[in-house]
C-alpha cells in the first residue's frame, strides 16, 4: 500500500505541476510576439495560388 500512496502523492503533485508548466509554455511559444509572421505565412499558406496551381520546381526542363 506504501507504493500506492507514493504513486498517487507524486500523481496529484508533481505531475500536475509539470503538465500546468508545459501547458503554459505551450501558450506562451504559440503567442509570443515574434511568431506572429510564421504563423500569419502558415495561416495564409493554402491561399497562395488561388488562380493556378503552383509551378513544380523539382522537375527538371527536358
Amino acid at each position: 500500500m506504501e507504493t500506492y500512496s507514493f504513486l498517487r502523492t507524486l500523481a496529484d503533485s508533481w505531475a500536475l505541476l509539470a503538465l500546468t508548466v508545459i501547458f503554459v509554455g505551450v501558450v506562451v511559444f504559440v503567442f509570443r510576439p515574434s511568431g506572429r509572421r510564421a504563423q500569419k505565412d502558415a495561416a495564409e499558406s493554402i491561399f497562395r495560388n488561388e488562380t493556378r496551381p503552383a509551378e513544380d520546381k523539382t522537375k527538371e526542363d527536358e
